[in-house]
């Protein structure tokens, strides 16, 4: 096992003093000069045919199916109002599905009114895609590139995570573009080391499909702590966050709760991993005997999550919410809580009757037991 880890914190040791030589650059990248426009249609705004130098652009991808998408476009209408006469937001359509029609995307378009107040287009063919996304090593959508006076790729992230604080900087001309390649190259880098790592710390894991077989914890933690004294970054790096939670529920619950405090303060994602604490919490619940703080930072990761993204929020964390309030005998918020679950889940458009079912039948469990012991059982921070 030592001639193991020697080995592997020689790959790591080795792929950190040399990754500028050996990782691959994408063929699109920060400082290139941006890719041309191919749209089939214009759906909403004044068409641009292509871009002009002395003026700032701002390539929105969305899909009329991305919930994260649409619950950024009322912040992007907001930076199109603010910008009107400086730059020019273009969103443009992606990754749609073949039974949807030019004719449904721009009734979509029509119905969001004024939360979708900028141009908006179709993309032509898959260009978009692979001179945009795919040459770029982007992949999820919503993603915004914003492209300065010179015509030069200027920024490339999420357009509710960085865009405000980025535009005017780039509008005013005193953006190190540089200086943001050489970070996006940083984070690039470590994000392939914690991709390497994940697949090294697998052998230490259980079988999931066998009572009680956890793997070997100790062994995935004794290398974690190796490597990241090699490469502090990867403390919080979505992989190793995961295995580092996850082993420490198993060998000590109150590290872990440590750890799931810092890993949500601390760790810089475009997708911050509030569900590393409760999948975690989840999948464990009914196998350990967890500690009341563990459930107390389950429900921390869920209300930062829905604070963070109140447009985007599944019925189902209200659900998991509620579980947890019921565990640590806060049932007042446990029932408000489930009853907003069952408010969300008929909200939405179509929804599972299964789930409608084992949401009320949680409810009418709470309720009647809170009653029957309501005279009884001190009500716990309620």
């Amino acid at each position: 096992m030592q001639t193991y880890f020697r080995i592997l914190l020689l790959l790591i040791m080795i792929a950190v003093d040399s990754h500028a030589q050996n990782e691959q650059a994408p063929l699109l990248d920060l400082g290139d000069s941006a890719p041309a426009l191919r749209v089939s249609a214009w759906l909403k705004g004044q068409p641009i045919p292509q871009f002009e130098k002395g003026k700032v652009y701002v390539v929105e991808f969305w899909a009329t199916w991305c919930k994260p998408c649409i619950a950024a476009m009322p912040h992007l209408s907001f930076l199109a109002a603010e910008y009107k006469d400086k730059v020019s937001i273009i969103g443009i359509d992606i990754y749609e599905k073949k039974t949807t029609s030019i004719k449904k995307i721009k009734a979509f378009v029509d119905s969001m009114g004024l939360r979708m107040d900028y141009i908006i287009a179709k993309e032509d063919s898959n260009y978009m895609e692979s001179g945009w996304m795919d040459s770029s090593g982007e992949r999820g959508i919503p993603k915004t590139f914003v492209i300065n006076a010179d015509g030069k790729l200027a920024w490339i992230g999420h357009p509710k995570m960085g865009l405000a604080e980025v535009l005017p900087k780039i509008i005013n001309n005193y953006w190190d573009i540089s200086k943001e390649l050489s970070q996006r190259n940083a984070d690039r880098h470590l994000a392939k080391l914690d991709d390497s790592l994940s697949y090294e710390l697998i052998r230490f894991q259980g079988n999931p499909l066998k009572p009680n077989d956890f793997g070997k914890p100790d062994s995935t933690l004794v290398v974690i702590s190796e490597v990241v004294a090699k490469e502090p970054k990867l403390k919080y790096a979505i992989a190793v966050a995961a295995y580092t939670f996850s082993s420490l529920l198993l060998t000590n619950p109150h590290k872990a709760y440590e750890y799931g405090k810092e890993l949500l303060s601390k760790a810089k994602n475009d997708d911050p991993p509030y569900h590393l604490i409760w999948g975690n919490i989840s999948y464990y619940e009914d196998k350990l005997s967890l500690p009341q703080e563990i459930y107390q930072l389950g429900i921390e990761a869920y209300l930062a999550r829905i604070q963070a993204y109140p447009e985007t929020v599944d019925p189902k964390f209200y659900h998991e919410l509620a579980g947890y309030y019921w565990r640590l005998s806060q049932k007042s918020k446990a029932i408000l809580t489930e009853e907003k679950a069952i408010t969300a889940l008929k909200s939405e458009k179509f929804y599972l009757q299964k789930n409608l079912t084992a949401f009320k039948q949680r409810l009418r469990q709470y309720r009647k037991d809170y009653l029957q012991k309501k005279g009884s059982v001190i009500d716990k921070k309620d």
